[in-house]
């Protein structure tokens, strides 16, 4: 039975994809690291502490986006024929991405539970300074009260 495509071509062509999904990772990052910086200096200019939070996770997003396309051209790459050295090598890739992910998730529902925090406190109208619960963000909205 022939081929349809042959395994030379369908290397190639594999390849060219890994190269276009470590491209979009790292576009990802570079987006991700350009914004937040431009968000850092405006913050650090209005000396607003609780800014630099919302910037480390708005960054932390884009991190843990980047590297699931890193990752993404990583399992890409072992697709066709792999050796028992590119297996090897792709878990010890994929087990450190995964943990840099799962730190980095960890550290962004940690912070943004933090911020939300900040915010309930902030909120006018609850007696307790933790606004309602069921606001987004821990905050009671505009107009809502006990009347």
């Amino acid at each position: 039975m022939p081929d349809l495509l042959p395994e030379e071509t369908l290397r190639q062509l594999v390849d060219l994809l890994v190269r276009l999904v470590e491209a979009a990772g790292a576009a990802v990052i570079f987006v991700g690291a350009a914004i937040a910086f431009v968000r850092f200096v405006l913050v650090a200019v209005r000396r607003h502490d609780d800014g630099f939070i919302a910037v480390r996770l708005f960054l932390g997003r884009f991190l843990a986006l980047g590297l699931e396309f890193q990752l993404a051209s990583d399992v890409l790459r072992t697709a066709i024929a792999p050796s028992f050295t590119q297996i090897g090598q792709l878990a010890a890739i994929a087990a450190i991405r995964t943990a840099l992910n799962f730190f980095l998730n960890r550290e962004i529902e940690r912070e943004g539970r933090t911020m939300d925090d900040a915010r309930g406190r902030r909120s006018p109208g609850a007696p307790d300074g933790h606004g309602s619960p069921d606001a987004p963000g821990g905050r009671v909205p505009p107009g809502a009260g006990n009347g």
